[in-house]
């Protein structure tokens, strides 16, 4: 009886190896056929090198102090303004909160903020119009300064 049972799992093991995919289904392509067959462009390579994502944090608005509110108008026409013909090829926003302590104050201070984040190129251009984009808010709001955070990033379009 054990070699009877033995033999039947090899036979059905042995056939299991020999099947075929099922008419229709074809196997995934592995990742260097994938990258070798989409081809990008300048501006929106299949894979990039030396590119950084740099964030910035704006001040839009400080808790308790609504003379301090920057308007949703006000902040688009400054990313029309300002960002947009810098980086025209893209860019992210998001709304934020944050806090930070200020020295001889009791307790932080709470800021809404909204957080742009910018893939580009690391190259003197990029990193002079990400300063002019700083100066600009900083000079527009009277605001004492613009975080910035850059880190390098691997893209693909």
């Amino acid at each position: 009886m054990r070699l009877r049972v033995t033999l039947l799992l090899s036979l059905v093991l042995a056939l299991g190896a020999c099947a075929t995919p099922p008419t229709g289904t074809t196997p995934a392509p592995s990742p260097a056929s994938v990258t070798a067959t989409f081809e990008g462009d300048a501006t929106r390579p299949s894979q990039a090198q030396g590119w950084v994502r740099s964030e910035l944090y704006f001040g839009v608005g400080t808790e308790g102090d609504a003379a301090s509110n920057i308007s949703e108008a006000q902040w688009r026409a400054f990313l029309d303004k300002e960002v947009t013909p810098r980086f025209p090829d893209g860019l992210t926003v998001f709304d934020a909160y944050g806090q930070w302590l200020f020295r001889g104050k009791d307790g932080p201070e709470r800021l809404n903020s909204k957080v742009l984040v910018i893939l580009h190129e690391d190259s003197p251009q990029r990193r002079a119009d990400i300063e002019a984009i700083r100066l600009a808010w900083k000079q527009a709001t009277h605001h004492q300064s613009v975080l910035w955070s850059r880190q390098p990033a691997e893209v693909s379009f």
